[in-house]
């Protein structure tokens, strides 16, 4: 069975775990989820194996090629006006809430993790621009990254900087009312290729006379292709990729090396003011972060249906009290895995799509929900993309000696979602954004008002209310040992992985109780109502008490990480 785009799992957490959204109906939610899905399932679906097997190449002339039909299944999408969902309409934008976006991306991501990262990048420029660009800005770029004849890229990474953008060497020098940039990028993904007419990036670089540090960094936009005497967009700019990297994962998705300006200096605008690059990056991260996760949720649900369709045919020994020739579903530890895989991407879809919500409030000025926001995005990243590795390893678990073998596509869900934890800020990076800047800085409020929601809501789930009694009293141990920052980035990695599986749990409860009392009305699917109940009864009973466990080590497994001479480790 190819890749199928969950629309009735979307819709049940759209109409039952967030609030009605007065652009949304029920016809226009079906609609649009539905041809999304069509996308998903018969154009990207289709290139997922394809594209492993057949990866981009980057020809002498610096431009890059990408798999036999990306280019026309990008067009197909970009037609649709599928890229710019979310963005505003008076730029030729959908104007749909996010968390349309967030649901459709779901089924790109899933279908093809490599090939949608490009859309999903412009995205995030989309968003930049919105938030910070000039009307003459906007008007320039949002139309044409809505309809996919542009698409965008950031750069941030270089060879010496990583994680520690202050040491950021790329340079950028006046040149009139333009500016000359020089320098070197890595990991830049779809920095070159064939998809669109022009690629817009949005580089990091250092002002001449600027200061020391992240402050002396402005973000420029530098594209591909400038404008030529007739006013057409075909002018090269001193840019090029040397370089594409060989993957473990996401093969099909260029990875450049891009040179900015070995001639004369690649022409650049500086978006915003001079010396706020950092901060208007995060404005992309932020997104990012949330589109990472989400991920993770994407290519775990992918990889679930994989192994459900598998364990469904496959018949190896005879399960107990089942028949002769009974499928290895029937075996208790392939249905322990296949239960595990779908209530933790249940999970995980609610929390995704709940966020959205958040996100949709905040964006609209809601200060309660800008600071909700920032609480739950490096959960959604961090929780969600480590779950993802457990999800597609259990998928190689059930289908054998045969996961091991790429043919059946297990293993490359595996291979893809590895970079998850990785790019867009280390999970490491995720866990201490999580334990100083959202909890220790405002002293653990807005913990605390979270923690109190989910006792008002899960009153009648004894296992539930024991988590979050524990969660309070590690929020306290946390709280009170606020000024040793090496022990508290010795556990922040557990403390978020606890709070991930809590929210889980609040938000699987939640839906069991939507569940149950849809199941009176004869009129509803009762087999995925049923289907609903179990998953959460399942997460109640094997998930769940892993909170406890990181949670513990929160409490009791700092010192022994302090405590070890390097030379032991």
């Amino acid at each position: 069975m190819p890749y199928s785009s969950p629309l009735e799992d979307t819709k049940f957490v759209l109409e039952n775990l967030l609030q009605p959204h007065n652009d949304l109906d029920d016809t226009t939610i079906d609609a649009v989820l539905s041809e999304a899905g069509k996308l998903a399932d018969n154009y990207l679906a289709p290139l997922n194996h394809f594209g492993d097997k057949n990866n981009p190449v980057l020809r002498q002339d610096h431009e890059v090629e990408t798999p036999n039909g990306f280019s026309h299944a990008f067009k197909e999408i970009a037609k649709g006006g599928w890229i710019g969902v979310a963005s505003d309409s008076n730029y030729n934008g959908m104007g749909l809430p996010l968390r349309m976006s967030a649901a459709i991306n779901e089924y790109w991501q899933g279908a093809n993790l490599s090939f949608s990262l490009c859309s999903l990048l412009t995205q995030g420029l989309i968003d930049a621009f919105t938030l910070v660009g000039t009307e003459e800005e906007k008007k320039t770029y949002l139309p044409k990254f809505n309809s996919g004849e542009w698409t965008g890229t950031m750069n941030l990474t270089e060879p010496q900087s990583g994680t520690d953008l202050a040491t950021i060497k790329t340079k950028a020098e006046h040149d009139g009312n333009n500016w000359r940039i020089k320098g070197q990028k890595i990991y830049i993904t779809y920095g070159e290729h064939d998809m669109s007419e022009n690629i817009i990036h949005l580089v990091l670089a250092r002002t001449e006379g600027a200061p020391e540090g992240i402050k002396g960094i402005s973000t420029f936009i530098i594209p591909k292709f400038l404008k030529d005497e007739e006013g057409q967009y075909t002018k090269r700019n001193d840019l090029k990729c040397i370089s594409i990297e060989h993957k473990m994962g996401i093969k099909a998705s260029p990875t450049a090396v891009m040179a900015y300006g070995e001639e004369e200096g690649a022409i650049g605008y500086m978006l915003g003011e001079e010396g706020r690059g950092i901060e208007y990056m995060f404005i992309m991260m932020n997104r990012a972060r949330f589109d990472v996760g989400l991920q993770g949720m994407a290519i775990s649900e992918a990889a679930r249906q994989k192994a459900h369709e598998y364990a469904n045919i496959r018949i190896q020994g005879t399960p107990i009290n089942r028949e002769k020739g009974t499928p290895i579903i029937g075996h208790g530890d392939v249905r322990r895995l296949l239960l595990s895989m779908r209530s933790l991407t249940e999970a995980m879809r609610a929390l995704i799509l709940v966020s959205a919500e958040i996100m949709e409030k905040a964006h609209s000025g809601d200060e309660k929900s800008k600071i909700r926001e920032g609480f739950l995005i490096p959960i959604i990243k961090g929780w969600s993309t480590e779950l993802a590795q457990e999800i597609t390893s259990n998928g190689v678990q059930i289908h054998g000696g045969m996961g091991f073998i790429e043919e059946t596509g297990a293993a490359q869900y595996m291979r893809d979602a590895r970079i998850l934890p990785i790019y867009e800020g280390t999970n490491a990076i995720q866990a201490n954004d999580f334990m100083f800047r959202k909890t220790v800085k405002d002293n653990g409020l807005t913990a605390k008002n979270l923690l109190d929601e989910m006792i008002k809501d899960c009153q009648d789930n004894t296992q539930m209310s024991n988590m979050i009694n524990i969660a309070i009293e590690t929020l306290d141990y946390v709280l009170n040992n606020r000024d040793d920052y090496e022990k508290l980035s010795c556990i922040s990695f557990d403390y978020m992985m606890g709070f991930g599986y809590l929210i889980g749990g609040w938000l699987m409860h939640k839906a069991k109780i939507k569940a149950r009392l849809k199941l009176s009305n004869k009129n509803q699917n009762e087999i995925f109502l049923k289907s609903k109940i179990i998953s959460s009864d399942f997460y109640n009973l094997h998930i769940l008490p892993r909170i406890q466990s990181h949670f513990q080590i929160v409490l009791n497994g700092a010192e022994v990480i302090q405590s070890t001479n390097d030379s032991y480790i």
